[in-house]
C-alpha cells in the first residue's frame, strides 16, 4: 500500500503533507484524561472492542474514573488504573464484559504496514493491530479481515482477572512494547497525545505517591471551545507511507508495527 519512494518520498517530505494526510479525531470516540503529569488524549476504536469502548465512555460519563490512582506501574511494561478501590480486583457496578481479543473489519478500513508471509500488520486510525496473512486469508468465507489488536507503546487495554470475560472497568497504558499481551487483554484504543505522561506517572506496586486521573471526559461531551483542537496523521496517506519506508529501510529486518506511531498537530 506504501509506494511513495525515491523522487516521491523526497517531495513529500520538502513540500510538507498534504490536507488529505491529516484527519481529525471523532469526538465521541476521544476519551480527554487530565493527570497530575499532564494530559492524555485517547482514540478510541469500537471496530477493535465495541463492548469495551461503550464501557469506557459509560464510566468517564458516570465519572467512576475521576481520581482514581495510576495503582500498578511498572517501568519498561503497563501504567494501570481505573479500579474504583484503587487495587487490582476493584469492579464498577456495571457486569463484567466478554473477551473481545480479536476482530473483523472490512479490509478497506485498514492499512497494511507489514505484509509477510506469516502475517499482517497495520493500523486503524492510530491502532496498530496484527492479522492473518494474505493466504490465509483467503481460505476464509468470511471476506473481513482476521485481526487483533498489538500492544504497542501508548495503547489502551482493559484489565481483567484470570478469567478471560473479567474485564470490568480496569484499564491500563503501555509505556513500552509487549507483544506477549496480544490475543490475551481486549485492545480499545491508543493515546494519540501524552505517551510521554503514561511513561512519567510514578512507578510501584503501588506507588509511593501515586498519580492521579483527575478527570476523564469523553471529548463529545466537552463544550465545543473545550474540545482538542487536534489532528492525526493519516496512515493511508503518502506522509504517513514515506515515515514509513524510511523507518522501515533504517531497521531493515528488526522492523515492526510498534516502531510506527502516526504524528500529531495543531491545525
Amino acid at each position: 500500500m506504501f509506494r511513495v519512494t525515491g523522487l516521491a518520498m523526497a517531495a513529500v517530505v520538502m513540500m510538507g503533507a498534504a490536507p488529505a494526510d491529516w484527519r481529525a479525531l471523532d469526538p465521541e470516540n476521544t476519551l480527554v484524561i487530565e493527570t497530575t503529569r499532564g494530559r492524555i488524549i485517547v482514540e478510541l476504536r469500537p471496530e477493535f472492542a465495541p463492548r469495551g469502548v461503550d464501557r469506557i465512555r459509560l464510566l468517564a460519563r458516570e465519572h467512576v474514573y475521576d481520581g482514581l490512582q495510576f495503582h500498578r506501574v511498572i517501568e519498561g511494561f503497563v501504567a494501570q488504573t481505573g479500579n474504583p478501590n484503587n487495587r487490582d480486583g476493584g469492579v464498577s457496578s456495571h457486569p463484567d464484559l466478554p473477551p473481545e481479543f480479536s476482530f473483523r473489519i472490512p479490509v478497506a478500513m485498514a492499512t497494511i504496514a507489514v505484509d509477510r508471509s506469516d502475517g499482517r500488520e497495520g493500523f486503524v486510525g492510530a491502532t496498530p493491530f496484527a492479522a492473518v496473512s494474505g493466504q490465509e486469508q483467503s481460505k476464509s468465507t468470511d471476506p473481513r479481515l482476521r485481526a487483533w489488536g498489538a500492544y504497542c507503546p501508548g495503547v489502551m487495554g482493559m484489565g481483567r482477572q484470570a478469567a478471560p470475560g473479567s474485564a470490568n472497568s480496569e484499564i491500563f497504558f503501555m509505556r513500552e512494547a509487549s507483544r506477549r499481551l496480544d490475543h490475551e487483554y481486549t485492545v480499545v484504543g491508543r493515546a494519540v497525545v501524552g505517551l510521554e505522561v503514561i511513561r512519567a506517572v510514578a512507578v510501584g506496586e503501588p506507588p509511593a505517591t501515586p498519580d492521579l486521573m483527575l478527570r476523564v471526559r469523553v471529548a463529545s461531551d466537552l463544550p465545543e471551545a473545550e474540545r482538542p483542537r487536534i489532528e492525526v496523521m493519516n496512515p493511508g496517506g503518502p506522509a504517513f507511507g514515506a515515515r514509513h519506508a524510511a523507518l522501515k529501510q533504517e531497521k531493515g529486518a528488526a522492523f515492526t508495527i510498534c516502531d510506527l506511531q502516526p504524528p500529531v498537530r495543531q491545525p
